[in-house]
C-alpha cells in the first residue's frame, strides 16, 4: 500500500518515519514531498499511484480525485476539510479523515494575544521602549465588563467563551444551532454585531458561511469595535474591511488569517491599514498543539489500515 505525504507536515520527516514504521510497520510504502505546490497537474503527477494521500490545507479537488484510480484514503492533519472535495470523494468511495480539536487551546489563546496586542497596542509600545519614548499616545483599554461577541460555538467558540467571561467580559453567541446547555447567551447575527465591542470569528468555512461578514454586516457593529480572526480568512469581505477601517468605521482587527495561505501579498488592504495586526495563519502552531496532531494523524491511519475506518473520520 502506497501513502503519498503530498506537502510538508510540520513533523520531522525522521520522526514521521519513526512513528509509521513502529505503527504500520512494512505495510506502508511513503513517499514524502518536500515542497508544497498547489497545482493540479503537479498533485495528480504526485498523487496518482497513490491509495493514501496526506496532507495539511493543500487543495484537493474532483480534477486531482479523478486522476487518482487507487486513491482510497485522504488524511488531512488539520480540523478543517475546505479544501478537499468531500462530494467526489464520496462518489468514489474514498473516505476522508481530519485531526479534530488538536488546536483548540492553541487557537483560544491566539485570539486573546491578538485582542490584547490591539487594546493595549503592544507593537506601538515595543516601538516606543525601543526608541527612547514613553507612554504618549498609547493608553490602552480594558476588557472587563465589554460585550464580547462569539461566532460559532464549537470547542473552539466555547473555550473563547471561557477565557473571555474570565477576564470579566459579557459573552454573547451566534450559532446555527442555539446550545442552551451551555449556559451562555444565544442571539441572531444582527444584535451580536451590534452589540459588541469585540467581534471573534470561530466558524468553519461553507457555503452557508462563506462571507458572513460582508459589507452590510461590518456596517452594522460599532465604530470602536474590534473583529478578531483566527478562523477562516473567506468568512469576511476583507476588502470591505479594510475600507471600515481606513474610514474609521471600526475599531481595530487582529487577523491571523486573510482569503489565501501564506505567504500574504505585500500588497493586500489590510497589510497597509490602521489598527490591524495580521500574522501568518499561525494560530494552531504550538509545539503541544502540532504533538497532539501528529498522534491523531498516526491513529487515523492505523485506524483504517487494520479496522477499515480511520480513528476520525468525515466520511
Amino acid at each position: 500500500m502506497k501513502l503519498v505525504v503530498a506537502e510538508p507536515l510540520r513533523i520531522p520527516k525522521e520522526r514521521l518515519n519513526h512513528l509509521l514504521r513502529d505503527t504500520l510497520g512494512d505495510r506502508v510504502d511513503v513517499i514524502f514531498y518536500d515542497t508544497r505546490n498547489t497545482d493540479p497537474a503537479c498533485l495528480m503527477e504526485r498523487c496518482q499511484d497513490a491509495d493514501i494521500v496526506a496532507l495539511t490545507d493543500l487543495p484537493f479537488r474532483r480534477e486531482v480525485i479523478q486522476r487518482c484510480p487507487h486513491l482510497k484514503l485522504i488524511c488531512t492533519i488539520i480540523t478543517g476539510v475546505d479544501h478537499i472535495d468531500l462530494e467526489a470523494c464520496q462518489e468514489r468511495g474514498i473516505s476522508v479523515c481530519n485531526c479534530p480539536g488538536y488546536s483548540t487551546n492553541a487557537v483560544a489563546e491566539m485570539t486573546f494575544a491578538l485582542l490584547l496586542a490591539i487594546t493595549r497596542k503592544l507593537i506601538a509600545c515595543d516601538q516606543a521602549a525601543r526608541s527612547e519614548k514613553d507612554q504618549k499616545g498609547l493608553v490602552g483599554i480594558e476588557l472587563e465588563g465589554k460585550t464580547f461577541g462569539i461566532l460559532g460555538a464549537g470547542d473552539i467558540g466555547l473555550r473563547v467563551a471561557k477565557i473571555a467571561q474570565a477576564f470579566g467580559c459579557h459573552v454573547i453567541c451566534y450559532n446555527r444551532t442555539r446550545r442552551p446547555e451551555t449556559g451562555l447567551e444565544f442571539v441572531d447575527l444582527d444584535t451580536l454585531l451590534q452589540d459588541s465591542d469585540i467581534v471573534s470569528l470561530h466558524l468553519p468555512l461553507t457555503s452557508g458561511t462563506q462571507g458572513i461578514l460582508n459589507r452590510d454586516r461590518l456596517a452594522k457593529m460599532k465604530p470602536t469595535a474590534i473583529l478578531i480572526n483566527t478562523a477562516r480568512g473567506g468568512l469576511v469581505d476583507n476588502l470591505a474591511l479594510a475600507q471600515q477601517l481606513r474610514e474609521g468605521r471600526l475599531g481595530g482587527a487582529g487577523l491571523d488569517v486573510l482569503e489565501m495561505e501564506p505567504p500574504f501579498p505585500a500588497d493586500h488592504p489590510l497589510l497597509h491599514t490602521p489598527n490591524v495586526i495580521a500574522t501568518p495563519h499561525i494560530g494552531f502552531a504550538t509545539r503541544d498543539a502540532l504533538e497532539r496532531r501528529t498522534r491523531q494523524f498516526i491513529e487515523n491511519l492505523a485506524g483504517w489500515i487494520e479496522k477499515g475506518v480511520p480513528r476520525y473520520p468525515i466520511c
